[in-house]
């Protein structure tokens, strides 16, 4: 029986990094969420992209060759995604909340997939794309009465 703490089955390394990238990648997005004031922010969603991070390797050995497993694996994320992001939604009388903050959840938790995965190079653009957004769009953004709504750190 092989040692677990031999070289040959025990390499921290690789996994540090890709769970390092995973979080670097999402605290712009925590950041962002938590200048907002939204139920979600700094610590929640670096926690996101490391969590799924995790469970993609720590499956690794079982879905290592198997797509079909590695599918399976991934569809759990997505679901438990958007089940926390559903948490994140308010419905008020006239009106939905929190619906940036839970697609900025789901991005996130597709952050860590693809560090967890591997596939950096999508996690770096699903989080660029995922600041870009919530950053230019703002202005964008209408409220109630279907008027632009303003920055107040734009107008002192």
């Amino acid at each position: 029986m092989d040692d677990i703490f031999t070289t040959d089955t025990f390499n921290i390394v690789p996994h540090l990094i890709a769970l390092a990238i995973a979080y670097l990648l999402a605290v712009p997005i925590g950041w962002d969420r938590e200048r907002e004031e939204r139920s979600a922010g700094i610590r929640t969603f670096p926690l996101v992209a490391v969590a799924t991070c995790g469970f993609i390797q720590a499956a690794e050995t079982v879905i290592q060759g198997n797509p079909e497993a590695t599918a399976r694996v991934v569809e759990g994320l997505i679901t438990g995604m958007g089940f926390i992001g559903g948490g994140a939604i308010l419905r008020l009388k006239d009106s939905v909340r929190g619906t940036a903050t839970a697609a900025s959840l789901w991005a996130t938790g597709a952050i860590g997939t693809a560090a967890g995965l591997g596939a950096f190079d999508v996690a770096v653009i699903v989080s660029i794309v995922t600041v870009i957004t919530l950053k230019a769009m703002k202005p964008l953004k209408r409220n109630q009465e279907g008027r632009a709504v303003e920055d107040p750190k734009l107008h002192g």
